[in-house]
């Protein structure tokens, strides 16, 4: 049962210098604070709930925990949601960024086995429980006084009792260090500040996507960068207590603060934590937990998982799954640019010792990815996906519903797909080619043929920006992990865009634009340039003068690009002027 989580921690498993100290956890620092806190939450916020509500618990689908994030079209009412912030320092309260009612710690102050017992020691514990049952609901004031009343809330040690009430209070709890050093509570009622609007304007110029009183721009790329934006800190585009919170951590980060800003939300049933870290450069490193349920197909998984006692409900196959993420700086010639955060390490969490484990592979299965996708195109899917931010599509059973689950899973795994081997990207070919291209669907497809549209198109993006990732590697000299000659990178990169101009009937602007990036960037390599380019024929060997040729012919190919992409604008300036008139 929940009661007994993490009942076997020692201490020494997650952190080696317990062995040292007579406490499991070193609530004098940050690190360690934020170990205590994943116990406690996960204990209190995620086993407690799933344990009670069992059979109605919405698990976590693995997918979930993949950038980009799916927008949450619901909201579980029943559920424990909190925010909160923790400053490795002592408060200095009119200084503070931020609204929040103080605690104080009269820890410091009780000497009362001594002489000099200090009397306000109990005038400042009662002042933090008046202050605290002020933001609770009226509702729980009695119970709260009957098991609290004698009891200082603002110790640490006390935390994990006081939660259940902690949770009633609507916006942010605080902790700092005492003058001590050690972490206490040190504030209810706190509000974040969510500069929002200045924040998004800031950063679109800063990356290039906005420019200041362009609208038409602005409106443009505005959802774009609001996502990137809020991707960096976890999050898709959500509700306020989770944007507050990014944007909090965010301006915390700048500030230079030694911090944590730990949200749960009602809707994500995850404990996202956003802190400082001193290898973190540019922005505050990004945790998950959830309760997931694993793949039924991930056989070999499961048998390591049950072995190793990880699991919370072997039945259901819960586990307890931590997943680090990596941040990206925005970068406008990668064919990827909308990739802001990457999972670079998953930790399932023993439920009793609080041991992990970074062998197991539970949410960025390749195999498992292009089963579900077999299941989806064979209408024997019944998991559920947002499609479009604003409709939730339940089952695969009829072609419409098949189509809307494709688009919205080709959205949400796009990244992965251009990014993965030859061999995952071969069977992903194969499965949508078997449904989009099958002469039974004609009919079906044709009576579909707005949606059926959008996932070709979808589709057919992905193609083209799998080729653009393959000429992000030529311009390196690199090919499949090898570094090529000149000559060879020239002849790669040339019949892949020859390939592209012809796949371009389906045009994307944004990959067009990124492929002459990648071509103009090659034309102006300075050592082919000075080496061959530049040269006399005369002057050159045979193998230069293939060179040399090939140059030229990559000159006019990406000429070509340069003149499909002018007619396609002004079609399209054309067309908005008729539209217009």
């Amino acid at each position: 049962m929940w009661q007994d989580a993490f009942s076997k921690y020692t201490g020494v498993a997650c952190d080696p210098e317990a062995e040292n100290r007579e406490e499991k956890y070193n609530l004098n620092s940050l690190e360690g604070l934020r170990l205590f806190l994943d116990h406690v939450h996960i204990k209190n916020c995620l086993l407690r709930p799933y344990f009670e509500q069992k059979k109605e618990y919405p698990l976590v689908d693995s997918r979930e925990l993949l950038p980009s994030f799916e927008v949450d079209l619901y909201e579980y009412k029943k559920l424990p949601g909190f925010s909160m912030v923790a400053l490795e320092r002592p408060l200095n309260y009119f200084q503070e960024i931020f609204q929040f009612d103080i605690l104080h710690n009269p820890r410091l102050l009780d000497q009362a086995a001594t002489p000099d017992a200090c009397p306000l020691f109990e005038s400042i514990r009662r002042a933090n429980i008046e202050t605290f049952e002020s933001r609770l609901p009226k509702r729980s004031h009695k119970d709260f006084q009957e098991e609290y009343d004698d009891i200082d809330i603002s110790d640490i040690d006390n935390y994990e009792k006081i939660i259940p009430y902690l949770l009633e209070i609507e916006r942010a709890h605080v902790m700092a260090r005492d003058n001590s050093g050690k972490f206490y509570l040190s504030g209810v009622f706190g509000s974040f500040p969510s500069d929002l609007d200045t924040e998004l304007k800031r950063f679109g110029i800063q990356i290039g996507k906005f420019k200041p009183g362009d609208n038409l721009l602005y409106e443009y790329n505005r959802l774009f960068v609001y996502n990137y934006l809020m991707e960096l800190h976890g999050f898709p585009i959500v509700s306020e207590r989770r944007t507050s919170s990014a944007l909090f951590a965010r301006r915390l980060f700048r500030m230079g603060e030694k911090f944590m800003v730990r949200v749960l939300g009602q809707s994500d049933r995850t404990i996202t934590s956003l802190f400082s870290h001193h290898n973190a450069k540019h922005y505050p490193r990004v945790e998950k937990i959830a309760l997931v349920q694993v793949s039924p197909e991930n056989k070999e998984t499961i048998a390591e998982l049950k072995k190793g006692g990880f699991f919370v409900d072997e039945k259901r196959l819960v586990v307890i799954l931590k997943v680090k993420y990596r941040q990206h700086k925005f970068n406008l010639e990668n064919v990827r640019e909308d990739r802001a955060l990457s999972v670079y390490r998953q930790e399932v969490i023993h439920p009793l010792t609080g041991e992990f484990s970074t062998s197991f592979n539970v949410i960025k299965d390749p195999s498992s990815m292009t089963l579900l996708l077999n299941d989806i195109v064979r209408g024997e899917y019944n998991g559920s996906i947002v499609y479009k931010r604003n409709e939730i599509i339940e089952d695969t059973e009829t072609h419409e519903k098949r189509l809307k689950f494709l688009f919205a899973w080709l959205s949400k795994h796009q990244r992965r797909i251009i990014g993965y081997s030859d061999e995952f990207y071969s069977g992903v070919v194969k499965v949508m080619d078997s449904y989009l291209l099958a002469p039974d669907n004609y009919d079906p497809f044709n009576e579909l043929s707005d949606i059926y549209q959008e996932v070709w198109s979808k589709y057919s993006y992905i193609q083209q920006a799998r080729k653009l990732k393959t000429l992000e590697d030529l311009k390196e000299r690199k090919y499949r992990g090898k570094t090529i000659s000149y000559l060879e990178m020239l002849k790669l990169m040339i019949g892949i865009l020859n390939d592209l101009k012809f796949e371009i009937v389906n045009y994307f602007d944004r990959l067009v634009e990124t492929t002459l990036k990648i071509g103009d960037r090659v034309l102006n390599d300075s050592y082919l340039r000075k080496k061959y380019v530049l040269k006399h024929d005369e002057e050159l060997t045979e193998y230069g003068m293939k060179i040399k040729k090939l140059y030229g012919r990559l000159v006019v190919i990406l000429d070509e690009f340069r003149s499909i992409r002018k007619s396609r604008s002004l079609y399209e300036d054309g067309t908005s002027i008729s539209g217009l008139v």
